[in-house]
Order: structure tokens, then sequence, then C-alpha cells
């Protein structure tokens, strides 16, 4: 095994020409051969440089619309090729073979093809075949080749040309041809997503997942754990696409909990000015209004407590007075499309508060992938994407709801559907009023989102829980009739749930003895 190997001819064939002028020079200066194709060879000869074109080595030209240009022997013995070997050394004198010490190639832009949303046969165009081929060639035989995929990775390269008089380690080579095979294994994702996607497959036989590190994190949900954010590719709107504008670095439980508000701001954006307080992935409050103040007023009454130290994701661009109330209290995190510079101004003096401007709203309609790791495997499921709007809303009690109830069962129940099962939501005037999350039995969920709006009513001065006159949503049916009997003795007045259990009717009775309107949606959105 060769510790330093010196570097002799280096093939460069790249789409992204970034940082292409810094490297050309650093490898001419150490005697390095370089050998092109196309637009990269054009660009480097524009720079002053001597370049050999591929064509020259293979003694075939391009063809078939540059579909075939490096794809021959002279290219792939000169990848392969293991140095101190005489066999291949002599076969390689043989044929004509000259070794390649360097490859430097990234990939027809398919990624970005993907997230523009091009035709079918532009899209069957971006996709590399020789890149990917040469690529991981040069990854196997590292030993002897260095491999370089990406332009943030030239000035390591360079650097070790120069501690090393033009040769490089092992070290470096190795970690080349890791993150090499990542960036093939990546890009074979995104296109087998894709394609597969065109084809209806829905559960391909083989499935892989793909990102890009944005970010490395101090640790993960607890200090003893790794972490690391990736994008997804083609990125989508979000905490991973936001801009920074303030704050210390983000968090592991930061980043899950904003995107847990941003989620359901979201799906709430639709019905006026809405804001969303999360603390640890379930919603603490949430409300529309007619104005920002208002939604962040309505959605920190239900529970005040809990509000301190979580995120707030707002619909729509944050404004100054709802800056100047979000301040009062120490916040993490607020994610929100835009910000007046006025409302910056309010958050500059608190300086460990993240600000997060995401540009728009994610589409909550769309039927992304949600991944969780198991051992020995992975469960993927697609997003829960159906709303309210996709719900049957049928009218199950004798008593209707009236016009407002409604409209309060239709928003606690796409709240309901953002909180860890079992979930029960209290809401009225479009706004929560309690919220009891993740319990082992529905009973207790509606039992402590009852005490919560009594606790939060107290704080206060309010003599009555904040429940009386509210309507309670539960995002799974009720097995029995005592989870519905707790939600009428705090003082609902309507509910909203699946249906589907065998004691329905026994649940629909307990509505009518307890003069509640009762909807069933159909819909069960269980959130573990």
């Amino acid at each position: 095994m060769t510790d330093t190997v010196k570097l002799r001819r280096a093939l460069i064939s790249v789409s992204d020409k970034s940082g292409l002028e810094g490297l050309a020079a650093a490898l001419v200066a150490h005697g390095v051969e370089l050998v092109s194709t196309g637009g990269t060879a054009t660009a480097l000869r524009k720079l002053g440089h001597a370049v050999r074109d591929v064509a020259e080595l293979t003694g075939f030209p391009e063809m078939m619309d540059g579909r075939v240009k490096t794809l021959h022997p002279a290219i792939h013995g000169g990848l392969l090729a293991l140095r101190g070997n005489a066999e291949h050394a002599a076969e390689m004198s043989r044929h004509g073979i000259g070794a390649i010490d360097l490859l430097v190639v990234n990939l027809y832009p398919f990624e970005q093809a993907l997230t523009a949303g091009r035709s079918y046969p532009d899209m069957i165009e971006t996709i590399d075949v020789g890149g990917p081929a040469m690529i991981r060639a040069a990854a196997k035989n590292h030993e002897g080749v260095v491999v370089v995929v990406d332009p943030s990775d030239y000035a390591a390269l360079i650097g070790a040309l120069r501690e090393h008089s033009g040769a490089t380690s092992l070290e470096l080579r190795r970690r080349l041809a890791a993150k090499a095979f990542a960036r093939t294994a990546a890009y074979d994702s995104a296109i087998a997503g894709w394609l597969g996607g065109e084809a209806g497959v829905a559960t391909p036989a083989y499935r892989s997942f793909s990102g890009r590190l944005s970010q490395e994190l101090r640790y993960g949900e607890n200090p003893h754990q790794t972490a690391a954010l990736y994008a997804s590719v083609p990125p989508l709107p979000g905490v991973v696409t936001a801009r920074q504008v303030q704050g210390k670095e983000l968090s592991f439980n930061n980043i899950a909990d904003a995107d847990a508000a941003l989620d359901l701001v979201s799906e709430l954006a639709a019905e006026g000015p809405a804001v969303v307080i999360v603390k640890h992935a379930n919603p603490c409050g949430a409300a529309v209004a007619g104005a920002l103040p208002e939604a962040y007023a309505r959605a920190l009454a239900c529970d005040p407590v809990s509000a301190f130290g979580g995120i707030v994701a707002l619909s729509r661009r944050l404004d100054e007075a709802t800056a100047k109330e979000i301040a009062k209290l120490f916040t993490e995190v607020v994610i929100a499309p835009d910000a007046d510079d006025a409302a910056l101004a309010v958050f500059a003096v608190k300086t460990n508060l993240r600000v997060l401007l995401t540009g728009s709203l994610p589409d909550p309609g769309q039927r992304r992938d949600l991944v969780r790791s198991i051992s020995g495997g992975l469960l993927v499921q697609t997003r829960d994407w159906r709303g309210i709007a996709d719900a049957r809303f049928e009218v199950v009690t004798k008593r209707q709801p009236t016009p407002q109830e409604i409209r309060d069962l239709r928003f606690a129940f796409t709240v309901a559907k953002h909180v860890k099962s079992n979930a029960i939501v209290y809401a009225r005037d479009g706004a929560t009023v309690g919220i009891g999350a993740g319990q082992m039995s529905r009973i207790d969920s509606a039992r402590i989102a009852a005490w919560k709006a009594a606790d939060a009513a107290k704080s206060t001065g309010v003599d009555q829980a904040l429940t009386v006159g509210s309507v309670a949503a539960s995002e799974a049916f009720f097995p029995f009739a005592d989870g519905l009997e707790a939600i009428a003795a705090a003082g609902a007045t309507a509910v909203i749930q699946p249906g589907g259990s065998v004691k329905d009717a026994e649940v629909i009775a307990a509505a009518d003895r307890l003069g509640l309107a009762m909807v069933f949606t159909g819909q069960r959105h269980f959130r573990h």
C-alpha cells in the first residue's frame, strides 16, 4: 500500500466550474498534465493552460451527442490499474494506456433539473453515465488515485500538494474516495426516486434515501449523541433551507421542534394570520385571528407555562408589534416566511434568540416520505398529507353543531393531527384552549388538557376554565364513552373524532345523553 502518491496526470470534467482556476493553477505549478473534455477543456484553455483532449487518449471522438466519450479502456485502465503491479504495468504499456493519478468530476446537474421540474426527456438526458463510472473506478483504486467530486475539497487537495511537493497522502485519498462513493449513491438515489415516481412505483424492491450535509450539530437529542442536518434533494421550503438571521447555532431539538411548528402553521395559514407555539414537538398553543399580534396572544394564552423556551411559528411576515409581544417571553426559535426590519430590530437585543426566515411555507398537501430507523431496517410512509377538507364530516348526534362550533371543530381537528397520540384538543373561537398529548389512554389526555386549561385560566385571573363553551377534537376514535364524558365534564359542547370503534353506538348515545353535538370524519391521524 502506497502512502504518498505524486500526481503526474489529472482528468478534469466538471459541470460546476467554480474554483477551477485556482485548482488548475496549482496542478500546473506542480507539473501535472491536464486532460479534459468539452466545456471544461475550453474553460481551461481560456485560463491559458495546455490541455489534452480525452479523444486524444482514446483515439475516438466524442459521439452520440456526447453520450460516449470517457467509456473507454484508455480512461478506465488509467484509473483502475494497480500501481506497483507488474502485470498491470505491462498491459498498460502494451495497449498504450497512461496512468491517471487525479480525477476531478462533478456530475451532470440531475438534482437541479429535478428541482426545476424539467420535462421527462430532459431529465433522462441529465442522467450522467460516464461520470459515475469514472468516479467509482477512481474511488475503488484510491490507493493510487485521488478522486474529487466537490469543489469545496479543492482547497484540501491544493494544501496537500503543497505539503507533499505535488503528492497526496493515503488518508486524504481514502477520505475523498468515501465521499465519492457517497456522492454517486446520492445521485443514483435521486434518479431512482424520480424514475420510480414517474413509473408509479409506491414501494420499490430496493429503496435508498439521500441528502446533502447542511450542518453538523453540536449533538443530538442528548449530549452523548452525534447528529447532523441533511438537506433533501430536491430542496423543499422549510427549516433546512431557512435563512438564520440571528441567534445561537440551532440544536437537534430546535430543528425538530421548528419543523413541527412550521408543519402545523402551514396547514392553518389558509384560514388567516396564524401562530403556533411548540414545545418538545407538541403544540402548546395555536390560533388563527385577524392579525398576528392577536393570534400570538391567543396561542400563548392556551398554555403560557409550557410556552416558556418554546418555538414560535408564524404564517405571515413578522411585524414589529408581534415581535414586541414575543420578546416578552423567553423563546428559543422564531420561524416565519419573512420579517420587517423593525421586527428584526426588536429581536436584535436578544442575541441568543434564533430567528429563521423560510421565504415561503411548506405545501401541506405534499406527499413526501417520512423515514424512521428501527433495529435492522427502516419504516417508510408518506407524510400525513390529508387535512380536514378531505374528511367526511358526518354529524352522528341528535344535536347539530352551530356554525361557530363547526369552524372550531375543523380548527381543533387540524391541530389534533399534529399532537402526539393519544391527543385531545380543546378549542374556542379559532384558538386552542387546552391540549392533552402523548398519553397511553385517551381519557387521561382529555383530563390533562382540561387541567392545563383550568391552570391557564387561573394564571390570568379568569374564574372559569377556558374549556367551558369550547369544542374538542380527538385524532382517533373513542374506545369507550368515558373519554367523551371527561370532555363534557370540562365544559365542551361539541366533539369531532374519526369514529370507527366497535363502541361507536355507545359513544354516540353518551353524546346525546350529555347534549353534545358530535361529528365523525372517517379519518384517523395517529402521530407517534
